[in-house]
């Protein structure tokens, strides 16, 4: 999954948690007929890639909802809480599962800012990739609030997919290899400064995080640097429609981002890429055209498990034959949220009211 949003988001945005469930059954497909059936798996693929519909639909999702929070708390520092205790808790849980069960290697400190992906570690399993932009995201989110220009997120959207088209065969991928270390020391610099400072500090710490966040994602991904770019633009195009639709910007300007997922197919090498940025955006904006209809409630139950369900899934089909890994999942999913992430989040919306 990705990150998920709020623990309860209300009947007005449950066509998003019914997108979050359809995005987790997705990536869980993606990986799961692999073992099942790898003739299907081999001959789907070929056209359609449903685990990167998957998360670019949560990709989606997060852009719309995640800056919402964090403007309307107004308040940088209960935002970083509130993430802290809604994706720490479970990833801590994953990891423990993945020390046990997989070979890992890298940087801890890296993998303990989730931006390992950005920074030449493998990750311990191999779906934690998609929170590492997530929280280079979420750097952003914070960099761009500080210095007052969060409301451009349309503009800010379609000139990371021109730098992302100019530059598809010029930027590098792992420049920065090697420099993890120093890398984290600017980003923990830059948001200390933000977190803690005063005036010009909390100035200059935003700048330092939108410039070394930037860098890494066009230099330093996994990801060839215009797909790490795609992938924090269509989280920006979420935050444009979801400014639209609070009529905080004119819908004109929010179609713009429709440049995004052009860009997208137009620089995939593969068929099955393409399918799955149009079938993302598709799935997205018909959630958004349809979000005054009621929410089926298995959709509605999955999406509220879905942060679960995409980090522990890996785990199980390591250890048990797809079949039974996939209800196992699910199950599993259910108790997590129950006994780890609900109270976590609970834990930390208490914590925030005791800040303010």
């Amino acid at each position: 999954m990705l990150s998920p949003g709020p623990q309860r988001i209300g009947k007005r945005l449950a066509w998003l948690d019914a997108l979050r469930g359809l995005a987790a059954v997705l990536v869980v497909y993606e990986h799961a007929v692999a073992g099942l059936s790898p003739s299907v798996h081999a001959a789907s693929g070929a056209w359609f890639a449903a685990g990167w519909c998957g998360v670019m639909v949560f990709f989606l999702a997060s852009g719309y909802i995640v800056p919402a929070s964090l403007e309307r708390r107004g308040e940088v520092r209960a935002f970083w809480i509130g993430r802290v205790f809604r994706l720490y808790p479970l990833w801590a849980l994953c990891m423990a599962g993945a020390l046990l069960l997989l070979p890992v290697t890298g940087s801890p400190l890296a993998h303990l800012s989730m931006l390992q992906d950005l920074l030449g570690t493998p990750s311990a399993v191999s779906v934690l990739w998609t929170l590492s932009y997530e929280m280079a995201f979420y750097l952003l989110l914070t960099a761009l609030f500080t210095l007052g220009a969060h409301r451009r997120s349309a503009e800010i959207a379609l000139g990371l997919a021109a730098v992302a088209l100019a530059g598809a065969a010029l930027l590098p991928t792992g420049a920065l290899t090697g420099a993890a270390l120093p890398a984290l020391a600017v980003i923990a610099a830059g948001l200390a400064a933000v977190l803690g400072g005063d005036g010009p500090v909390r100035q200059a710490g935003a700048a330092v995080l939108l410039v070394a966040v930037t860098a890494l994602l066009a230099l330093n991904g996994r990801l060839p640097a215009w797909q790490s770019l795609i992938v924090v633009a269509t989280m920006f195009s979420g935050t444009a429609l979801y400014r639209a639709e609070q009529g905080q910007i004119t819908w004109a300007r929010a179609w713009i981002v429709l440049a995004v997922p052009v860009t997208g197919v137009l620089l995939s090498p593969g068929t099955n890429l393409k399918t799955a940025f149009v079938a993302a955006w598709a799935i997205f904006l018909a959630g958004m055209a349809l979000r005054g209809r009621g929410v089926p409630y298995v959709l509605s139950w999955l999406g509220l498990v879905s942060y679960s369900v995409y980090l522990l899934h890996p785990l199980l089909l390591r250890v048990m034959p797809a079949l039974w890994a996939v209800p196992a999942t699910f199950a599993l999913s259910a108790l997590t949220w129950r006994w780890v992430e609900a109270p976590a989040q609970r834990l930390g919306r208490r914590l925030v009211t005791a800040d303010g």
